[in-house]
């Protein structure tokens, strides 16, 4: 096939096994928030797991979520029926990808059950709406030997999405705290530590759909090109801006950024 080059010439790209060229040896996958971001996120990400990667590995995907849909969520968050995110999400996927091992967990993450759901070699996306949570989750893959963790968020008409990597025991993309220090001191509280009457008197920010959807495209395609990457490589930038009102979508690598692992 061809593709243009910019420069009025065609190149010829060579033709690869849309299912050989993928990493993914281990093939454990966890996706921690299922509303704007990751309802929108989970089917193309397991389509692509199921579908283009490796097709000798068995493949699992956790899904994480101790919150539930309701009415409300109707405006932007893709469901079925109402009942808690996680488990709700496995029910609709499982008949639609059969090579997947789909697993629910209906709990929020905290500084306690975190190692029981994110561990060595496995490949994180997160979709949650706080920065405790991050921090907790960025904290706890610093711990790990080999992990991938793609984080996504966003306000009302901008986002970002950001790549932390650790392989071999090295950083090979910095932790979500690193420069961000809304993260590094969340000035928000993790849900897990809220009560019943306190998570339903939280307000809900303002989000629209279209951001949503872009932010989960954006983690997707990160890791897409993560995956079609050589072994000792990595992606070439940390994490991607996108303004809707714009139009514009751009990322920043380690050389824009002083920082010491």
């Amino acid at each position: 096939s061809y593709c243009p080059t910019g420069k009025g010439k065609r190149t010829r790209i060579k033709a690869r096994s849309r299912t050989t060229h993928f990493k993914g040896a281990h093939m454990r996958h966890v996706l921690i928030g299922l509303g704007g971001i990751g309802s929108h996120l989970v089917e193309p990400l397991c389509r692509f797991i199921a579908l283009s990667c490796n097709q000798e590995q068995e493949k699992h995907i956790v899904l994480i979520d101790g919150d539930a849909y309701e009415e409300k969520n109707r405006v932007r968050q893709k469901f079925e029926t109402f009942g808690n995110k996680a488990e709700v999400t496995k029910k609709w996927l499982t008949p639609l990808f059969p090579e997947l091992t789909i697993e629910a967990k209906a709990r929020f993450v905290d500084p306690e059950n975190i190692y029981l759901f994110v561990k060595d070699g496995d490949h994180v996306f997160m979709g949650v709406d706080n920065h405790a949570t991050r921090k907790i989750v960025s904290e706890h893959v610093e711990t790990l030997k080999n992990a991938l963790l793609i984080s996504g968020g966003n306000e009302l008409t901008d986002g970002n999405v950001q790549i932390f990597e650790r392989r071999k025991g090295a950083v090979v993309l910095p932790p979500l705290t690193a420069f961000h220090p809304e993260i590094a001191e969340p000035a928000d509280r993790n849900p897990a530590e809220l009560s019943c009457e306190e998570l339903a008197k939280l307000p809900s920010g303002r989000q629209l759909i279209a951001v949503n959807f872009m932010i989960a495209a954006l983690m997707l395609n990160a890791y897409t090109l993560w995956t079609m990457k050589q072994k000792e490589q990595s992606l070439p930038y940390m994490e991607t801006y996108f303004d809707l009102l714009t139009g514009n979508a751009r990322v920043v690598n380690l050389k824009e950024r002083s920082w010491n692992a």
